[in-house]
């Protein structure tokens, strides 16, 4: 008969618990630097939105102990061209929801200069090298201010993004002092910000809005959800075959293969194993930038039952 094929498990997580890990992570962090706080760019996307608001939650409760000097989180909403209006507004509303100092800055007159240097990428490569430009630039400007108020850079990365596919510049918002939801795939970030009370946020649609009408779906080709799926297969020890072959990957894959074509008018992928192929190139690419940027990322608890 057809052999039992195996189970893939996905983690899940005590909201409580895993709020308290990583917020008593990014409060050691700054104390341990001995700096003032943190800042973050507030971008109005899930990720940001989630390490905010449990950073914001993390200095409260530490401020309220007295227990040394007061520490301060700093929103920056950072916005060139290329972002829509509703981004700025996005971010603009969690950091006032959290309370927050924040700052709107537009980040487009350091962007314009890079054009010269630009203007040698070809036709096909060029909104992408300036998208990584525009990151770059974004990242800097982000260590500046947190240079010049004695705070570190919160990361906003998630494992998906980070671990999975690696899609993030390596010098741009991959430059952080610290990591808060580097072990939380993209689902569990979206379930906190949902615990969090900021279920508009985990319902927005990814884009890392670095090029005109850009989201991460239309980009990758397949859905953080795949790239969640995929990581825990091959880290639960599937074969390549198996892999292929699973039920639960092959019927999520083929859905969201449609869903492209129906959503963009033509496929980026046209074979299961395509895309397969594709999330494993782009995880070896993951793993080799992770050799080289690496910051502390929060330990959380999570239950793979």
């Amino acid at each position: 008969g057809k052999k039992k094929e195996k189970r893939i498990k996905l983690p899940t997580m005590n909201c409580y618990l895993v709020a308290d890990q990583i917020g008593r992570f990014i409060t050691d962090t700054v104390l341990s630097a001995h700096k003032t706080g943190g800042v973050i760019g507030l971008s109005g996307g899930v990720d940001s939105t989630v390490v905010a608001a449990l950073a914001q939650m993390a200095f409260n409760i530490h401020n309220r102990l007295e227990l040394g000097p007061k520490l301060e989180l700093v929103g920056y909403i950072l916005p060139s061209k290329t972002n829509q209006p509703e981004d700025t507004l996005d971010g603009l509303k969690v950091a006032r929801r959290l309370g927050i100092r924040h700052e709107i800055y537009n980040i487009e007159p350091h962007i314009s200069p890079y054009d010269n240097i630009l203007s040698r990428a070809d036709k096909k490569s060029y909104l992408f090298h300036k998208g990584n430009a525009i990151s770059r630039a974004r990242g800097n400007i982000l260590s500046t201010f947190a240079a010049l108020e004695n705070k570190i850079v919160l990361g906003t990365g998630n494992k998906d993004e980070d671990f999975g596919i690696g899609y993030y510049t390596l010098f741009g918002d991959g430059a952080v002092h610290c990591s808060p939801i580097g072990d939380l795939s993209k689902r569990l970030v979206r379930q906190m910000a949902v615990f969090l009370n900021f279920s508009e946020s985990a319902n927005r649609i990814p884009t890392a809005g670095l090029e005109p009408g850009q989201t991460d779906f239309k980009d990758v080709g397949y859905s953080y959800d795949v790239v969640e799926l995929l990581t825990e297969a091959y880290t639960q020890g599937l074969t390549n075959e198996e892999v292929t072959k699973h039920s639960l990957i092959v019927d999520l894959i083929e859905k969201e293969m449609l869903g492209y074509v129906k959503t963009f008018g033509v496929p980026k992928f046209l074979m299961v194993k395509d895309i397969i192929g594709d999330f494993l190139r782009r995880n070896k690419s993951a793993q080799a930038k992770a050799k080289i940027l690496h910051p502390p990322i929060a330990k959380v608890t999570l239950e793979y039952k």
